[in-house]
């Protein structure tokens, strides 16, 4: 093989590399998606929790949206008691009354919007109860084993999601992270750690570090 050879196969691989390179800075900076603190008081308008208050959220105050499965009953009622599922807009199709904007309701607030469609077109004063049956899903990307969507459970830090998520690679940083989560309409990226809660919905972010 001739030295011209040689030479222009490492230009080559030199270009190669250095367009990688480029393309894993683009992932990380070009993101324009507003970041904000792990912290709702930081935030300034942005509060990070469903329920818009940045603290723990109760069953009650509970904001639908997506793929969240609700039980719902309206007594006397067996045919129009059931689960039911909202779609990937949180609409949720009722029978009877047809489709109902969920996202972003409480179940009581969702409860009271089917009662209200239902009374007195089809009955006079039902009682209605919503409950969620199973939070929407959240999700791990990155560098992680088994990238996915996985089941909620209440009270999930960061760490454990990654762990649910069969562990970190060995290319991961695990010291910088971001939460991809919709708050009050925007999708925001939250500058997390690995004891931030996990909430429904989120996207955890396992970045690559760089040696």
């Amino acid at each position: 093989m001739s030295a011209g050879s040689i030479s222009t196969n490492s230009l080559l691989r030199c270009c190669a590399i250095a367009a990688a390179t480029l393309a894993l800075g683009a992932c990380g900076t070009n993101d324009p998606t507003p970041i904000v603190p792990d912290n709702s008081a930081a935030a300034g308008s942005l509060n990070l929790a469903p329920n818009g208050t940045g603290g723990r959220v109760s069953a009650a105050d509970y904001r639908l949206g997506p793929n969240d499965r609700t039980r719902i009953i309206v007594f006397g009622q067996p045919n129009l008691t059931g689960e039911f599922q909202l779609d990937g807009n949180g609409i949720l199709a009722f029978p009877l009354i047809g489709n109902v904007d969920a996202n972003g309701m409480t179940p009581r607030e969702l409860q009271q919007a089917i009662a209200n469609k239902l009374d007195p077109q089809y009955m006079h004063n039902p009682s209605v109860s919503v409950e969620v049956s199973t939070r929407r899903p959240f999700y791990v990307v990155g560098e992680v084993q088994k990238p996915g969507s996985y089941p909620f459970v209440t009270d999930l830090t960061l760490l454990e999601a990654v762990a649910t998520a069969g562990g970190a690679t060995y290319r991961a940083n695990m010291s910088n992270f971001y939460i991809k989560r919709r708050v009050n309409g925007q999708i925001v990226r939250v500058a997390a750690t690995q004891e931030s809660e996990i909430q429904p919905g989120d996207t955890v972010i396992v970045r690559e570090r760089y040696f």
